[in-house]
């Protein structure tokens, strides 16, 4: 698991350090320890990477495709999750990004309105993503639990989890406003460069 790129309190005062620290050190980690001993005994998988591995969760065992399914998720999407953010965020004007939510969307406050309401009436612990289709559009889907859009032919380009932990000791059952601050910490030089990105 790699480190962070920038300090627990880094991003306060829209998500709290102690927040950080334990959704990182414990959550992630937790699912990076349990997607290894998942693996332990099939050392055929053990070099590949994380894409391949969720890409592929036919090739797998039967007894261990749901934990794969769900630690193998759980370590990729918070990679993509802590990745996402950044205490020095700019906003979004021009360039390739913006061109593609402007075909999409139409403007980026549009796309905000509809990836935070997609948000917002997500049901139980899951994720909100901008993701890349196949085909080179975007969109935006949510995915319940740990299940990746890796796993559906999506490649991930802004992940948002909404799981209760990622927010519950700051903002307790205020997932909206969580939500609202969230966008005040996403790092848009992260998202061009996935869009960008030819793995799909």
């Amino acid at each position: 698991m790699s480190a962070l790129k920038y300090e627990y309190r880094a991003l306060e005062p829209y998500i709290d350090a102690l927040t950080v620290e334990t959704h990182y050190s414990k959550h992630h980690q937790n699912y990076c320890n349990n997607l290894n001993k998942a693996l332990e005994k099939y050392t055929q998988f053990q070099g590949s990477s994380i894409e391949d591995v969720l890409t592929g969760l036919s090739t797998l065992p039967k007894d261990v495709v749901q934990a794969v399914t769900n630690n193998g998720g759980g370590y990729y999407n918070h990679n993509l999750y802590w990745e996402n953010l950044t205490p020095n965020t700019k906003p979004l004007t021009e360039g390739v990004l913006m061109d593609e939510i402007r075909k999409a969307f139409v403007s980026f406050a549009d796309f905000q309105k509809l990836f935070t309401d997609s948000a917002t009436k997500l049901f139980g612990s899951g994720w909100t993503w901008l993701v890349k289709t196949k085909g080179g559009d975007i969109k935006i889907v949510n995915t319940a639990n740990q299940d990746c859009p890796l796993s559906n032919g999506l490649r991930p380009l802004l992940a948002l989890d909404l799981w209760e932990h990622a927010y519950y000791l700051k903002y307790q059952n205020r997932r909206a406003e969580y939500i609202q601050n969230w966008w005040q910490v996403v790092d848009w030089g992260v998202v061009t460069a996935r869009l960008n990105s030819r793995l799909l």
